[in-house]
């Protein structure tokens, strides 16, 4: 079982499918915003950047893959995208079920690195115009946070299983 996994993350369809799960969600973001005018709070604005580095593992881990290397940045990036974005959803959904306290607030411009100020490049994808905690819209009673919990507890979960396989063939070896 472990060999297929290794086999398969030594494929670049495999990273090409992270890649494309993730670049699908940042769609389905863009839709939520521009299409239902749900406006994005800061929280799901880092989320987003979040899910963008899993899409840019993917495609790192896809080109080059044949290289130990690469493979790993991508692996380490899929990590830290999976599990960065699932502490902030945690976070968000946190922050919903105690919307009306002082203890539970969000800020209201994103904190990029100056080196990187996202949100004043591309206002279209990163500028934050809503709040934290409004529940806008639910699938099946559960928010949108939440649903992002379920997301990149998934992403961190297969990153894991990857990651094990490939490192336990390494040392097979």
């Amino acid at each position: 079982m472990l060999k297929k996994l290794n086999d398969f993350v030594l494929n670049p369809l495999s990273w090409w499918l992270l890649a494309l799960s993730a670049l699908g969600l940042e769609l389905s973001a863009l839709y939520f915003q521009y299409g239902m005018k749900l406006e994005p709070c800061i929280m799901c604005i880092y989320q987003r950047v979040a899910i963008l580095a899993i899409m840019v593992a993917g495609v790192i881990g896809a080109v080059g893959n044949k290289y130990t290397l690469l493979r790993l940045i991508g692996f380490a990036i899929w990590a830290v995208g999976a599990i960065w974005g699932l502490a902030l959803a945690v976070e968000h959904v946190d922050i919903q079920a105690n919307a009306g306290s002082l203890f539970y607030t969000c800020d209201l411009v994103p904190n990029f690195p100056s080196w990187m100020p996202l949100h004043e490049w591309i206002p279209s994808l990163f500028e934050a115009t809503g709040d934290c905690g409004e529940i806008s819209w639910q699938f099946i009673g559960y928010s949108m946070p939440q649903w992002m919990v379920v997301v990149y507890g998934v992403y961190t979960v297969l990153f894991a299983i990857f990651f094990i396989s490939r490192v336990s063939q390494l040392f097979k070896k």
